[in-house]
C-alpha cells in the first residue's frame, strides 16, 4: 500500500469516529449497509486508548473483524496492540462493551471468512495482493 493510501486510510478512520461519537452512532453505524464498530484498545507503546471504526459480523458471544488493512504487507497497528494486550472495547451503536481478542483459527477463519467477504467483498482482493494471512479477530464479549 502506497504512503498515500496509509494517510487515507487513517483520515477516513478519524472522521468517521468522530462522526460516530458526536452523532450517537446514527451516523456511521451502518456505513452504508456495512455493520460498523468501534474498536478502543490501547496502545502498544503510547499505552493510550486508540479508537479504529471496522466492519464486523456478529458470533457466538461476540463479534468478528478482519485486520487486512488494505492489504498492505504489514498487519494494522490496532492488531499489534490486541496482541500485546487482548483487553479491549467495542462501542457498537451506542452501546459500550468490554471484549476480551483472540485471532481465529485457521478453521475459525475458514468459517468466518464466507460472512465477511459478503459484507465486504474487497476483503478477497485484500488477500489475494498482500504474502501475508490477513487474521480474523474474535471479540468475546467479557461481563
Amino acid at each position: 500500500m502506497s504512503p498515500l493510501g496509509r494517510q487515507m486510510i487513517k483520515l477516513f478512520g478519524k472522521f468517521h469516529k468522530v462522526l460516530y461519537r458526536l452523532s450517537g452512532s446514527r451516523a456511521f453505524a451502518n456505513l452504508g449497509q456495512l455493520p460498523t464498530l468501534l474498536l478502543i484498545t490501547i496502545g502498544s507503546k503510547s499505552g493510550k486508548p486508540r479508537t479504529v471504526p471496522l466492519l464486523y459480523v456478529e458470533t457466538d458471544g461476540g463479534y468478528a473483524i478482519v485486520a487486512s488493512f488494505g492489504g498492505a504487507p504489514e498487519h494494522p497497528a490496532w492488531y499489534r496492540n490486541l496482541q500485546k494486550n487482548p483487553q479491549a472495547s467495542v462501542q457498537v451503536e451506542d452501546r459500550v462493551i468490554p471484549v476480551t481478542s483472540s485471532t481465529a483459527t485457521a478453521e475459525e477463519k475458514q468459517s468466518l471468512w464466507p460472512r465477511l467477504t459478503a459484507i465486504y467483498p474487497d476483503y478477497d482482493a485484500y488477500e489475494a495482493q498482500t504474502d501475508r494471512d490477513i487474521p480474523v479477530v474474535l471479540l468475546r464479549v467479557t461481563t
